[in-house]
This record gives C-alpha cells, structure tokens and sequence, in this order.
C-alpha cells in the first residue's frame, strides 16, 4: 500500500503510453513482411507498394505538428484513441482490397492519419506536461515502445504471413490497436493539474492558457522556426535519419535479404533484433541526453550509421553471417538514439513550443522516409537490386553529422542565432 501511494501517477500514465505506442506500432512492422507477398497475391510492382507506404510515411510525418497542437486544444487522451481506431480501420479493411488504389487509400492514408496522430510528438508532448526530473530517460523509454512493437509483431506477422496469408497479418495489426482503445481512454491523462497533482520533479503546479486553434499554432510556429537555421539542420538531419531507418531499412530490409536468397521469416528475424537493441540504444540515448551535449550524440549517432550503410551491402547473403549480425546489434543501437537528442534540442531552443516544433522536425524526418521508401523501390524494380540506395543513404547520413555539429543552442546575438534575413 505504502509503495503505490509513494508512486507517482506520471509513472501509470507514461505506462499507458507505452503500450498505446505498442498496440500502434504493429503497422510498422507490416511494410517489410507483405511486399512480396502482395507482389505475388496481385502482380503489383514493388515502385507500386513502395507509393503506398511512402504516403503512409508521409502523412505519419504531416500529421505529427498538427497531432501537438490538437493535444493541447483536445487533449492526448482524446486524439491518442481516435488514431488507434484509424489504424485498426485502416489495417483490418487492407483484406478486402482488389486494387492498388485501395492499398494508398488504406495503407497510405487512414493507417497514415492514425500513426501520425500519435507518432513521436506524443512522447515529447506527454514528458513536458507530466515530467520534469527524467525527462530524457522518460522520452527514451516511450520511443523504444515502436522498437518494442516491432520486435513482438515481426516475427508473428511473417509467420502469419508465410503458414495463414497475408490477410491474417493485418487482421492481426487492426486488432492490437483495437485493444488498447480502452485502456487509453479509461487511465490516460492529459496533465497533472486535470487530477490535482504537479508533475513529477515540479515545485507548482503549471498554469495552462487556453490554447490557441490547433492548426494556427502549428503553423504560426513554423512560421517563427522557419526563420532559423537551427531548425533546418535540425529537420534536414532528421530528414535523412527518417531515410534511412523507416524509409530504407524499415521498407526495404526484407525483400533486399529475400533477394539475396535469404528466407522472410529469417530476414524479419533479423529485422525484430534490431527492434531489441534499438530499445536499449533509445533508452541509453534519452539517458545521455540529460547528461551529454545532444549536438554531440547526433553527431555519434549519423556518423556511425552513415559508415555502417556503406559496407552493408557486401553483407547480405543466403545465411546469417557474423558480419550480418554485428550491423544488426549496431543498427539497432543506432536506429531512433537519435530522438532524445533530437527532443531535448527542440525544448531547449524554442522552449514552450518545443513539441510543436518537434513535430515539425518529425514531419521531415517522414518525408526523408516516404521519399526514399519510393526511390529505393524503383531503384530495385530498374537496377535489379538496392545497392545505390544503401551507398546513398551512408553518404547522406554523414552529411547529417556535419550538420548537426553546427547548430547553435545559446544565443548570443542575431548572427549566432542564424536568423534567416529576408
């Protein structure tokens, strides 16, 4: 009894948290397994199927500043619920498709409105209202919760996949996002004031104004971060970590494996480990960030990726090489340590719009993604295989490092801040 009335409710609430991004995660992982089985269930091309996640991508990135700004004005446990219900929409109607266009329409734009709506600016926007001490570690913990979800779903949907079909895989995608409707609703809170406590590390409680209309405000405070040029090396290195993992990776990694003779239910394996070692990679970056110059760990984190994609491509083979596994244990290290660094710069340059402005951030880290998720696609369907779109995006990974070595986090006059004149 002593040891529940001494935890605080923050803690229930970034639980609910991690199992709401869980049940919604399960979409992520489907890309990889069903490409090739959609190619062989309907003839599709992969450029094709690549369209559908790349709108996907896109709107889960689109959608993420005005997602901020409608948990301010409506509140995360309203906005968190109805995102899940897109996404089991959206997956469980996938089964009764006959065309393409049905595939972009559900997989593209329901799944993609669902996901986005509660995408990376939910755990940013949850650990400014209900943390103060533990932010970071908090912020890393909620990001692992996709990497968590892909490393349950992986291996179930391709198993799903190659002994009951395809349609059993989004059925089961639908239904994990169905589940977590009501835990959202019922234990979700949207700050600590709604229940008379601070949050957890504050010494008063925060006096909230009423919110301005969520669409103005995601745009006014693009407007005002436009203007700086930490913002664009902010949202171009994202860009290119979108790229690079959800876009190239994330898509791709399966049917590369398969072509290379290596079985899905292998390469989707490989593709869950990473999901294990990006939840300690993420949880180990939120908690360096409260310690570590983030400028720093960015600059760690795009440098080794981008080296690590340059040698991938003599990697793949038939079997499990040691050489294949030691990128899998880096890779998954690596894939989103970048976004409590990424978090904790947004909060620290622009403040009070910090999550808002995060959205922002991760509305170009998914247009990276929804753009080369279409480029590798065609790359693969014209040149027969993905090796310049692996050596592409290591090189681009690089110049994400020298970018993120000169952003400006004080401000000591105009020129340092890098106010964008006219």
């Amino acid at each position: 009894m002593l040891a529940m009335k001494s935890l605080h409710r923050a803690w229930i609430v970034a639980a609910v948290a991690f199992v709401a991004i869980l049940g919604a995660a399960g979409f992520r992982a489907t890309p990889g397994v069903l490409i090739t089985p959609l190619e062989d269930a309907f003839g599709w091309s992969r450029g094709t199927i690549s369209l559908a996640v790349s709108v996907n991508l896109m709107l889960y990135g689109l959608c993420a500043p005005f997602a901020a700004a409608l948990m301010d004005r409506f509140g995360m446990r309203r906005v968190v619920a109805c995102a899940l219900l897109l996404v089991a929409t959206g997956s469980g109607l996938t089964v009764f498709m006959t065309a393409s266009w049905q595939l972009i329409a559900l997989w593209g734009v329901l799944v993609g409105l669902g996901t986005g709506s509660m995408a990376l600016v939910f755990a940013a926007t949850l650990t400014d209202r209900w943390f103060v001490r533990h932010r970071g570690l908090v912020t890393g913990v909620l990001t692992a919760g996709g990497a968590t979800g892909q490393l349950i779903f992986l291996p179930v949907l391709a198993h799903l996949t190659q002994t009951q079909g395809w349609r059993w895989a989004s059925v089961t995608v639908a239904a994990a996002a169905l589940a977590v409707v009501p835990l959202v609703w019922f234990l979700l809170r949207d700050t600590p004031e709604e229940i008379g406590l601070t949050a957890l590390g504050a010494t008063e409680p925060v006096v909230r104004t009423p919110a301005e209309g969520a669409a103005a405000r995601a745009v006014r405070v693009l407007r005002d971060a436009a203007r700086t040029r930490r913002f664009w090396y902010l949202a171009v290195g994202f860009a290119i970590c979108g790229a690079s993992t959800n876009g190239l990776v994330g898509t791709h990694f399966i049917p590369a494996a398969h072509d290379h003779g290596m079985p899905e239910t292998t390469a989707a394996s490989l593709l869950a480990v990473i999901g294990v070692f990006d939840i300690a990679g993420t949880v180990v970056s939120g908690w360096l960030s409260d310690r570590v110059d983030p400028r720093l760990l960015l600059v760690v984190y795009y440098g080794l990726r981008g080296l690590s994609l340059l040698v991938l491509p003599r990697l793949f083979a038939a079997t499990t090489e040691p050489s294949m596994l030691v990128f899998i244990v880096f890779y998954g290290l690596d894939w989103v340590a970048t976004v409590p660094p990424t978090v904790a710069l947004c909060r620290r340059i622009f403040g009070a719009d910090g999550a808002v402005v995060f959205g922002w951030v991760f509305a170009s880290h998914q247009v990276g993604a929804a753009v080369v998720a279409t480029v590798a696609g065609v790359t693969r369907d014209h040149l027969g295989n993905y090796d310049l779109a692996w050596y592409g995006a290591g090189v681009l990974c690089l110049f994400a490092a020298l970018m993120s070595s000169r952003i400006v986090t004080r401000v000591r006059d105009r020129r340092e801040a890098g106010i964008l004149v006219g």
